[in-house]
């Protein structure tokens, strides 16, 4: 933790160690989620594809992963309903909604859209990914 005047709130810079939980042994490290976002441009998109459908509460875009393809994982984006032990995120009223099972894989992520040469669609930029396949469909973490 840097250095802070007396009566202000810690805060911590990457490199740093993370809080440890009151009262536990020193290997339990808390884990802080960076979230997950949508550029202003996927936001857009989003809104353009729901177009007159009815906002529900406890609906939204889910980003998922699910095993596949060359390099082991796929990206899957819809639009579902919340689910319990779903992390929600909210983005330009847009609710992201991410499983349990895949939120380690894609936290800190940034889902675009991205129009090209070879087409269009979105686009997920993952801090995890340590390998993609040459056609850029599946991938693969450190862990």
């Amino acid at each position: 933790m840097t250095g802070r005047e007396e009566g202000t709130p810690p805060f911590y810079h990457f490199g740093e160690a993370p809080p440890r939980f009151p009262g536990r042994k020193p290997d339990h490290v808390a884990t802080i989620s960076l979230m997950v976002t949508l550029t202003d441009k996927a936001a857009g998109k989003v809104k353009e594809l729901r177009g007159g459908q009815a906002d529900e509460a406890e609906s939204g875009l889910r980003v998922a992963v699910r095993g596949g393809g060359c390099s082991g994982f796929q990206y899957a984006l819809a639009f579902d309903q919340q689910r319990e032990g779903d992390q929600v995120y909210e983005h330009q009223e847009i609710r992201l909604l991410v499983d349990s099972q895949s939120l380690p894989f894609v936290d800190g992520s940034e889902v675009d859209y991205v129009e090209g040469l070879q087409g269009a669609g979105f686009s997920v930029n993952n801090p995890n990914v340590v390998a993609a396949c040459g056609c850029g469909q599946s991938f693969r973490t450190a862990e």
